[in-house]
């Protein structure tokens, strides 16, 4: 049933990663919404409601970090998770971490760990720490042996 896992809003600017994403966990049963880039997530969060917000880092308009930084700045959107689903670089950690990103998903990523990391968030509770960064064995995303890398 739609919607039973919770609401995912989904932020990037490549069409068939917002559909990939959709796809995939719609699949595990979460209701998602997306949208084009960081002004539109901003346009629509307190409409949507969602308990978990997915971001690409690179996007036009407004970026991931700045969108994140928004979010967590706003007494009424800083309680929902927001994953970095991109390169994950140094500094994308670092910023992200400073704006109170929870968590990061390397891109490429294999789909169950981008349906492991929601799902983790989707339960987690707002007082929780910035949770990890997945990457392949190679240090890039994806593979099918990610580990679990802390943030901090």
């Amino acid at each position: 049933m739609p919607g039973s896992t919770g609401r995912v809003l989904v932020v990037d600017d490549n069409k068939v990663i917002r559909r990939l994403i959709r796809v995939n966990l719609e699949l595990e049963g979460f209701e998602v919404v997306t949208a084009a880039d960081g002004a539109e997530c901003l346009e629509i969060v307190q409409r949507v409601r969602p308990h978990v917000i997915t971001l690409d880092v690179v996007m036009p308009r407004l970026d991931g970090l700045r969108t994140a930084a928004r979010l967590h700045a706003d007494p009424n959107t800083r309680h929902i998770p927001v994953a970095i689903v991109s390169a994950c670089t140094q500094l994308e950690l670092d910023s992200g971490q400073s704006v109170g990103v929870a968590a990061f998903l390397a891109k490429p990523f294999e789909p169950a760990d981008l349906v492991r990391l929601v799902r983790r968030l989707a339960g987690r509770t707002a007082a929780g720490a910035p949770d990890s960064c997945l990457r392949g064995p190679d240090g890039g995303g994806g593979g099918p042996k990610p580990a679990v890398r802390p943030a901090g």
